[in-house]
């Protein structure tokens, strides 16, 4: 994973200027929050963490052999970002009815 570094902050710098790292995760998606240096947290906008609950959600509802195969069609390289849900389900779809068809 590839963390830029406008998307971290230290965890003083958070309780000190919440509102700033607020509009930082608004504008980032999410930063991440350092406590001596190391990882701590993660802060989401609200976008993003509703884009992730989908997600999860889909994938809460799948057995086994199908969370094999979406993480099969994920993309391995460029902006994962950009692979909606919507592509994701079309995917999916794509992936049963060949399943199907064999």
């Amino acid at each position: 994973m590839k963390i830029l570094t406008s998307a971290i902050v230290s965890s003083s710098e958070m309780i000190k200027n919440y509102k700033v790292c607020r509009e930082k995760a608004e504008s980032c998606d999410k930063i991440f929050i350092l406590k001596n240096n190391q990882p701590d947290a993660v802060l989401f906008s609200i976008t993003e963490y509703e884009r992730l609950s989908a997600f999860i959600e889909c994938m809460g509802s799948l057995d086994e052999n199908d969370i094999v195969k979406v993480i099969e069609t994920l993309p391995m390289e460029g902006n994962r970002k950009s692979y909606s849900l919507g592509l994701l389900r079309k995917d999916m779809n794509q992936i049963v009815a060949v399943d199907i068809i064999e």
